[in-house]
């Protein structure tokens, strides 16, 4: 104490000091302040603190940082909100959009729009979310692996340029019907009725792939055809963009030539040079220790140069930023950390704002009456039709059968970011007018909104089918599903797994579930994921002999996803980790206490530290332990190579603990550190579990690894719980 007050002592002299000093220096230059009128005297200082607070309000810098924050907090908001309904986040952002433009924070509180996003504003806001698109069109470049569709090369450009060109004529047509209603002045018909037949054809890879994750179907050969599908459509898109923005900027097809041939001769030196020279980098740079500064510098410098290229060809600098993305190495090491570096300034901060630029420009007002939402409505069912008749025709084509053939019809839908993209291109080079912008962007939201839930339609329609696959393990007469995050926590669940089971592995079978709860990953990043998540599960499933399945999903509702996974495949025995908090702290919060309310399975719950093989194991009994707990200890005195003793904590008899082989039943005796350090688990009813932590019990700090158990909420199988029901005497 001495000490803080003699340095906090020295410190206010200083400061005395140096005022002193500083106030002796400036004082022969210091004006007097002239005194207020005497009328204003009582409200001088308040007058001149609101007038400054209301200049730095209306200052540009401040007014872009208000734009930011509260940009940011809306689109996180509504991304959160549309992943509950099962969207991709990004539909939520582009919402969030359209709701702080005209269509709903102008029309509901127009004096706030008004203060928020005045007009003189837009073009900060405007030049910010380009740079971020152009990150953003850098990183869906990336993310493109030509590598995964070679196989089936053909069949992925039959399937795309199908839906290509069918939604492509389709879009001409509309544009044709609609160009005297919505064609802004001096615009040609062949011109918007091109870039009509465009925005209806877009398929947007990203959100695809994010659907594909949610769904499952990744690591499926549907699913790496799906992706091989979404390339092919993505390249052949901005490639038709860019020969469509030639076309339309130079007037005619001669006109254009030489954009084209200048395009061409770009594409050659990207991929002939840059792209080898790049590869030779990404062999030497794979890692977050070498990728250094200067060389994420030069593939900033090449991105940039990239857009400029095509910026000033004429072709649009997004399509120079894609390009630049593609040839990046395919070392998936050196995109990985690439990506970490670009990703949370784009997509994070750069992005929304792009979305609530789009949202200034749609009106929703504008559509006032019965006609023109009749119209909307039919350019929608226009679009809808082209891209899903033409993926079912091209899929059909190559040989799928009808099921896959309407999935790839529905998935081909997912326009999104990609499509307003495209719409604010049109928009910009005056070819839309604000009513068919509007209509295109709802296109654009509702054609991705229905892609996700028109694949659950096919699957439901498929169900019987579906069942009689999924559930081929229902031959097995017990069943356990692992859920895990780490996958040291996968492996140290399979080894209690091995232990339950014992010599009954032809009659069992082991369902492990693992998740990645960021949705933003990239398909290449969640098979790397999968296969590092599964390997330590699947090396202990060898060494034991056991049957393995598994099922890996991406996903942020980890708690309902494990729930949903043990209903639709019923399992006897759900198994999860938990923390070791659950030892000091109130013992189901959160998803795992969400889990404990809704499982209708027998669940354990593993607190791990640092279990090898569970080789001997300690039962805990008291009078509330039923099904769970009984059915547990029948199995493991099964197991020749586990030792289980229980110890008898109730006033149950030994011969009242049911059908239980070669246990030894403890007497009653005092739990301390030498009696767990004896043993490697440690198993406990939930709730006995409950008392030991409202009571602190002095022991639980000494305790082994521990599984808790919990009882399922109805009957498993065959097994009437009531059978085993444990009644105090």
């Amino acid at each position: 104490m001495y000490r803080k007050g003699k340095f906090a002592g020295l410190y206010v002299i200083l400061l005395i000091v140096f005022s002193f000093s500083a106030f002796l220096l400036l004082q022969p230059y210091l004006k007097p302040s002239p005194a207020p009128p005497e009328t204003l005297s009582n409200t001088f200082s308040t007058h001149l603190v609101f007038s400054g607070i209301s200049q730095n309000l209306h200052h540009p810098l401040s007014l872009l940082l208000l734009q930011i924050i509260i940009i940011l907090a809306i689109s996180r908001t509504f991304a959160y909100g549309f992943s509950l309904l099962g969207q991709p986040p990004v539909m939520g952002e582009i919402v969030a959009g359209i709701a702080l433009g005209p269509s709903l924070l102008g029309w509901a509180l127009p004096n706030i729009s008004q203060f928020i996003f005045p007009p003189g504003s837009l073009d900060p806001l405007l030049f910010l979310s380009q740079i971020g698109l152009l990150f953003f069109m850098f990183i869906v470049g990336m993310e493109l692996d030509l590598t995964t569709f070679k196989r089936k090369l053909q069949h992925s450009v039959i399937i795309s340029h199908t839906g290509i060109l069918l939604s492509f004529l389709a879009g001409i047509a509309a544009g044709i019907w609609v160009y005297n209603l919505f064609a802004p002045p001096d615009t040609g018909i062949v011109e918007f009725a091109l870039f009509m037949g465009m925005s209806m054809s877009i398929t947007a890879f990203p959100v695809m792939a994010r659907i594909l994750q949610e769904k499952g179907y990744t690591r499926k050969s549907f699913g790496t055809m799906m992706i091989g599908i979404a390339a092919v459509d993505d390249i052949t898109a901005w490639c038709l963009l860019a020969t469509l923005i030639a076309y339309i900027k130079a007037g005619t097809i001669v006109g254009a030539l030489p954009t084209i041939l200048l395009s061409m001769g770009y594409i050659a030196v990207m991929f002939g040079l840059i792209q080898p020279f790049l590869k030779k980098i990404g062999n030497i740079y794979v890692s977050r220790e070498n990728l250094s500064r200067p060389i994420v510098g030069m593939i900033f410098g090449i991105m940039l140069v990239s857009s400029y290229i095509t910026e000033i060809i004429g072709i649009h600098a997004f399509f120079g930023a894609f390009v630049a993305g593609v040839i990046m190495p395919p070392n998936f090491r050196f995109k990985k950390v690439l990506s970490e570096k670009f990703e949370d300034l784009s997509l994070v901060l750069l992005l929304p704002l792009f979305f609530v630029f789009t949202g200034l420009r749609t009106e929703i007002g504008l559509l006032n009456n019965s006609s023109l939402w009749g119209i909307a409505a039919a350019i929608i069912g226009i679009s809808i039709a082209g891209k899903f008749f033409g993926g079912l025709i091209g899929s059909k084509m190559t040989g799928h059968g009808w099921k896959e053939s309407l999935m790839v019809g529905a998935l081909l839908n997912s326009r999104g970011l990609i499509e307003l993209i495209v719409l604010n291109i049109g928009y910009d080079l005056g070819l839309f007018s604000s009513e068919i912008f509007t209509i295109l962007v709802l296109m654009a939201l509702i054609t991705t909104f229905i892609a996700g839930p028109s694949l659950d339609f096919i699957e439901w329609v498929y169900k019987k089918r579906n069942t009689r696959k999924g559930l081929a393990g229902e031959n097995y007469s017990y069943k356990i599903l692992l859920s895990f995050g780490p996958p040291r926590m996968g492996a140290a669940l399979m080894k209690i797994a091995a232990a339950i089971i014992g010599n009954e592995k032809e009659q069992s079978l082991i369902k492990a579930l693992h998740m990645t709860p960021n949705l933003e990953i990239t398909p290449q990043e969640a098979t790397i994921f999968e296969k590092e998540g599964f390997a330590p599960a699947r090396r202990i499933a060898s060494n034991f002999g056991l049957r393995l399945q598994t099922y890996y999903k991406v996903s942020d509702q980890i708690d309902a996803e494990i729930l949903r996974k043990s209903k639709k495949y019923p399992v006897n025995l759900l198994l999860i980790g938990g923390a070791r908090s659950l030892f000091t702290e109130n013992i189901v919060g959160g998803r795992v206490g969400n889990i404990v309310q809704n499982c209708s399975s027998g669940l354990g719950i593993f607190i791990d530290k640092g279990m090898d093989f569970p080789s001997r194991i300690l039962i805990l009994y008291s009078s509330s332990s039923a099904l769970s707990l009984v059915s547990i200890t029948q199995k493991l005195s099964s197991n020749p190579d586990v030792l289980v003793e229980v110890l008898n904590l109730s006033n149950l008899a030994s011969t009242d603990i049911p059908d239980l082989k070669s246990t030894t039943i403890l007497d009653k005796r005092p739990i301390d550190k030498i009696l767990l350090d004896r043993y490697d688990l440690l198993i406990i009813d939930i709730e006995y579990w409950h008392k030991l932590i409202h009571y602190q019990t002095p022991w639980l700090s000494h305790c082994p690894s521990t599984l808790i158990l919990s009882d399922p909420k109805k009957e498993i199988g065959n097994v009437n719980v009531e059978r085993y029901q444990l009644k105090e005497i």
